[in-house]
């Protein structure tokens, strides 16, 4: 993190309220106010109907729903009350189609979605909200993916390639931008072209 007043680096649980209002008091003091936020916590799990089990369930939705929310919860009110503020929620192209192997992790990233949707309208004109949702990334979380599997995909996208974690940072740069003014309640699929939305 880098502002007129130097760089720092801060960590929180991002599902743990009380740690991230502490963080964010740390960041407000040595830095200060926060302007601009990217919230992209994530776990991910292959479960279908019949492996589906309820405490995984809440431990992802704690995750990727929760530590979505509270980090916005956090900073809004002070983005609203200076007039300005841009955030950006990554979500995946998982919550914009069903996934039978992936109910769980789809349903939390659908749920970011609604959330950037929901927090668009209730903050503008003020604050600017939206998501993020990308494909299939060459990161750690695809580690454990079958490289059939993983190529399948990669053929599937128009672009034949994975994405980078730039291709993504890019576009986070972008919505975060004055570039990106009249944007706002959207979500940027960046897959390469692998599904298409109307």
């Amino acid at each position: 993190m880098k502002s007129g007043r130097g760089r720092g680096f801060f960590q929180a649980n991002v599902a743990d309220e009380l740690a991230v209002a502490d963080m964010v008091a740390a960041i407000d003091a040595e830095l200060g106010l926060i302007d601009l936020l990217v919230t992209n916590a994530a776990v991910s799990m292959q479960a279908g109907h019949s492996t589906l089990d309820l405490d995984d369930f809440r431990r992802i939705m704690a995750t990727n729903v929760e530590g979505t929310l509270i980090p916005i919860m956090a900073v809004k009110d002070g983005m609203v009350s200076r007039g300005f503020g841009g955030i950006v929620c990554v979500a995946s192209v998982a919550g914009l189609r069903p996934r039978p192997l992936g109910i769980t992790y789809s349903t939390s990233k659908a749920a970011v979605v609604a959330l950037a949707r929901n927090f668009a309208a209730a903050l503008g004109p003020e604050v600017r909200v939206n998501c993020v949702a990308p494909g299939l990334i060459e990161t750690d979380m695809i580690a454990g993916l079958d490289p059939d599997v993983q190529d399948a995909m990669r053929d599937e996208a128009f672009v034949k390639r994975l994405g980078q974690p730039e291709d993504i940072a890019e576009a986070i740069v972008f919505l975060l931008s004055d570039k990106a003014s009249f944007v706002s309640g959207q979500t940027f699929v960046a897959d390469g072209g692998r599904i298409t939305l109307p």
